[in-house]
């Protein structure tokens, strides 16, 4: 199996903020047509600024924005520091002007490539009886 893919970033973060602006690029524009229907969205994108050696080698870390986090793996925790450096973040949809989307709810930073947006389904997303250690319970919520 290959170990390398490529990946095509669709668009980026315009403004970062409580209320966001993602801008897609035009050739992608087209794979926007019915998301207004949606309230909420999932965004994948790319941490820009944790895509060095040092970052990707990280696979321990205590999560900082939650007090009292034991030592951890990072694929059991949200840190940016990672050997794939994806962001995932649920924002809310609040509005469609052509290739921008306005969302509120967005945890990536002005200038960050979006890797994918897929809708968010309360069929298939939701968890109602999903677990997590009570460390994730305290600061935020990602």
């Amino acid at each position: 199996m290959d170990e390398r893919a490529e990946v095509r970033f669709i668009g980026e973060v315009e403004s970062a903020g409580d209320t966001a602006t993602i801008r897609i690029y035009p050739e992608f524009c087209p794979g926007l047509l019915g998301v207004e229907d949606y309230s909420h969205l999932i965004v994948l994108y790319w941490l820009h600024l944790r895509d060095d050696e040092k970052n990707r080698g990280t696979l321990r870390v205590i999560p900082r924005r939650h007090e009292g986090a034991p030592l951890t793996g990072v694929f059991a925790c949200r840190s940016p520091s990672r050997p794939n450096p994806i962001g995932l973040t649920v924002v809310e949809l609040e509005a469609v002007e052509g290739c921008r989307l306005t969302v509120g709810g967005l945890d990536a930073l002005e200038g960050s490539p979006i890797i994918d947006i897929k809708p968010y389904s309360p069929r298939g997303d939701s968890v109602p009886d999903a677990r997590a250690p009570e460390w994730t319970f305290r600061g935020p919520p990602t």
